[in-house]
């Protein structure tokens, strides 16, 4: 192999890929580590869909992205500082390619890509695409250290938000433009519970995918121990469902990471009502790990029901001696005798009085149920027909599990 011909100064990355475009005779786009386009060559109508559709939308199409994991090619440029050979995917509209992976000390700070058109590729262009990602490497150092710089400011920004330290809309409305976020009409504010304190790599994965995701538009992020905390763009609360399950999903297959909970409060169209989402999405993730199964669906404060009034009722309770009667009786009862009436009584009321719901979530035969029900209603003077008692003894279990 002869002399390198990327030894050589260059302004901008758009010059940079011209210059690969014309040694390797190929068009090229230069990408970075969430596939967000940064510079394409220009001199060559040859170009496939995929490309074009780059090209547009100024970052790689988000089924290309996840045909590219499902092919195992993006494991492999992350695995691997050597270009591969990536053959043509119709179905997404990609041709025949090369990449690789640009890199500093094992960090991927971007990807280039190169379209095999007309001939293929040979051992000494796999070489000089090596040698192209070492000398374009300094250039993504430059942009990723401005990229840290804004990022350090908006975390500040988020976090005098999140903790009701900033309120005024004109301040906050300065700051989102200083910071150049795009300000959407209302907002959403998410949390998500680690199972473990979130490690750098962890933080990078996840932006990764809330940057090549097309669902959501993340205004703002940052990671406080276990939690990840995002300022996302409203959506309709079924979308928004579905992102925080298909995000967590999303992890666990394509990481490796999982145990994670998902919450989010209210949508809010006031900057200023951040700090009340953020602890209605806290209460989330404080209620499902007081009740994990009959909360196990449920993502959203809105959909918390009666358990958003827990600590009302324990406010409102705090200070007296006041004590079910009825589920007294059935705790003492179950005590002495090693039943379990209480639990039976608390499936029963979650089921909605259903007898055949609750056996089977029980696992005993509806006669065995309603056997245990008669003496539930004997030991403690329930009357399964009275609305405003089963209320109260539904409430009454409640409080108990919370505390």
């Amino acid at each position: 192999m002869g002399k390198n011909p990327f030894k050589t100064a260059f302004d901008s990355l758009e010059e940079f890929a011209e210059l690969i475009s014309e040694v390797l005779a190929c068009p090229i786009t230069i990408e970075d580590a969430n596939h967000r386009l940064l510079a394409y060559s220009t001199h060559d109508e040859r170009t496939d869909p995929a490309r074009i559709a780059t090209i547009i939308g100024r970052r790689v199409p988000e089924k290309v992205i996840n045909s590219l994991w499902k092919e195992g090619i993006i494991p492999a440029l992350l695995e691997s500082d050597e270009a591969i050979r990536v053959k043509s995917l119709d179905g997404i509209g990609l041709g025949d390619r090369i990449a690789i992976s640009i890199r500093n000390k094992g960090d991927v700070l971007g990807f280039i890509w190169a379209l095999e058109v007309d001939k293929e590729f040979t051992d000494n262009d796999f070489l000089l695409l090596k040698e192209a990602a070492t000398a374009v490497k300094s250039k993504l150092l430059q942009l990723q250290a401005r990229k840290n710089k804004k990022e350090e400011r908006s975390q500040e920004f988020f976090w005098k938000l999140l903790t009701g330290h900033m309120q005024r809309r004109d301040e906050i409305t300065d700051h989102l433009q200083f910071l150049q976020i795009k300000q959407a009409s209302s907002f959403v504010l998410a949390v998500f519970q680690f199972q473990h304190e979130i490690t750098r790599e962890e933080e990078k994965q996840m932006m990764y995918l809330l940057q090549t995701s097309q669902q959501v538009q993340v205004m703002l992020h940052t990671v406080d121990g276990e939690r990840l905390v995002l300022l996302l763009s409203a959506m309709e609360h079924q979308e928004m469902s579905r992102f925080v399950e298909e995000f967590v999903c999303k992890l666990e297959k394509r990481f490796h990471i999982s145990g994670i909970q998902p919450a989010f409060g209210n949508i809010y169209d006031n900057y200023a009502k951040i700090e009340k989402a953020y602890k209605e999405a806290l209460n989330v993730l404080t209620i499902k790990k007081k009740f994990p199964i009959e909360t196990a669906a449920l993502h959203s404060y809105g959909d918390m029901g009666i358990y958003q009034l827990i600590d009302l009722l324990l406010e409102n309770r705090k200070g007296t001696d006041h004590r079910n009667q009825a589920l007294k009786k059935l705790h003492d009862y179950d005590q002495k005798h090693n039943s379990n009436l209480v639990e039976t009584l608390d499936v029963f009321l979650n089921k909605d009085s259903n007898v055949n719901d609750a056996a089977k979530a029980l696992t005993v035969h509806p006669n065995t149920l309603a056997y245990r029900l008669k003496r539930i209603s004997e030991l403690g003077g329930i009357h399964f027909k009275d609305p405003n008692q089963k209320l109260m003894l539904y409430l009454d279990l409640k409080l108990e599990k919370f505390l």
